[in-house]
């Protein structure tokens, strides 16, 4: 059950995530912009996308291909979230691991380093 609240949370504050830096501007991005709330932003599917894509090119994450995320990273998701699908990876330079995962009907980004740990982003 824990297990169940604690993915839920994670994947819902990773979509409000999303949705705020969808409502951001690509090129003047100011302080204001970026601590708006999430509830002023209406995303849709595509929008969310998007924002990922956005996201990542501003953290310093670089997408990469599914078979290239360690195995040890791919084995914290399957044992934490059985049900999950990876749809996109990012690495970047710390070698810190960016999943885009849907697991059901809903649809978030994880963090974890090299080793599997997770991090918050």
């Amino acid at each position: 059950m824990k297990k169940l609240i604690l993915s839920a949370a994670i994947i819902l504050g990773g979509l409000s995530t999303m949705s705020a830096q969808e409502a951001m501007p690509e090129q003047s991005a100011t302080p204001t912009e970026e601590t708006m709330p999430a509830e002023t932003a209406a995303a849709t599917e595509t929008d969310a996308t998007t924002a990922t894509a956005t996201a990542s090119t501003q953290t310093g994450y670089s997408e990469i291909s599914n078979d290239e995320v360690p195995s040890a990273v791919s084995d914290a998701l399957v044992k934490a979230y059985p049900n999950a699908t990876v749809s996109k990876a990012y690495v970047n330079e710390n070698n810190q691991y960016q999943l885009d995962v849907k697991v059901d009907d809903k649809e978030g980004s994880l963090f974890a380093d090299e080793n599997g740990k997770w991090i918050q982003n």
